[in-house]
């Protein structure tokens, strides 16, 4: 089983995080049966943007690194704090522990700034929000090669750049996880496309 981290700061998309929560979810109902989701926040109850309320499984000092294959994290609002958890250092260590195992890290849109300001995107591709140059300068002032495209997949790690992104992102991470042909399959079944050619 493939169990996936869901990390939420407050202040996430709600959108960005149910593109993660439904794929995984369909693909261990009706795919090869083989992806968890599991939520974690450094707070029990996290607030999205808009001010929708959560119940994560974890906290961030509770998790068992080795227990997860992946990472998950949605953008966020700053009008809603988001980025006061964001770049909180228990937020930044829990991505670099990910990456210090060599795990997938999958983001979309903001969220490819923690994981910049973790250290762990340095002299990569990456990408962000593209509707507001500051934060596409905020993620190269942390050493990124900032790329003008929707998703870049560089050293096991994926960031997009819009809300838009969030399903293939979904999608991709659900690619790597298991097959081209299983994600595929939930994309038919979901009523997506299926896509020759994974974005990275």
């Amino acid at each position: 089983m493939s169990k996936v981290l869901l990390l939420l700061a407050d202040g996430f998309e709600m959108l960005e995080a149910s593109a993660f929560i439904d794929v995984m979810g369909w693909n261990l109902v009706d795919g090869d049966g083989t992806t968890e989701l599991y939520t974690c926040g450094l707070q029990k109850e996290v607030k999205s943007s808009f001010n929708q309320k959560v119940i994560v499984d974890f906290l961030i000092g509770d998790v068992d690194l080795d227990a997860f294959e992946a990472l998950a994290i949605p953008g966020g609002f700053e009008e809603y704090d988001f980025y006061k958890d964001a770049y909180d250092e228990r937020f930044l260590d829990l991505i670099r522990g990910f990456k210090a195992k060599d795990k997938l890290i999958a983001s979309i849109c903001v969220a490819a700034l923690p994981i910049g300001k973790s250290g762990v995107l340095a002299d990569k591709r990456g990408t962000t929000y593209n509707k507001n140059a500051v934060r596409q300068e905020t993620l190269k002032g942390f050493g990124v090669h900032v790329m003008n495209e929707p998703i870049v997949m560089d050293d096991n790690i994926i960031t997009s750049w819009n809300p838009s992104t969030a399903v293939d992102v979904a999608f991709l991470l659900l690619e790597k996880l298991t097959s081209k042909a299983n994600a595929n399959c939930i994309r038919e079944i979901m009523g997506f496309d299926p896509v020759n050619n994974a974005k990275a």
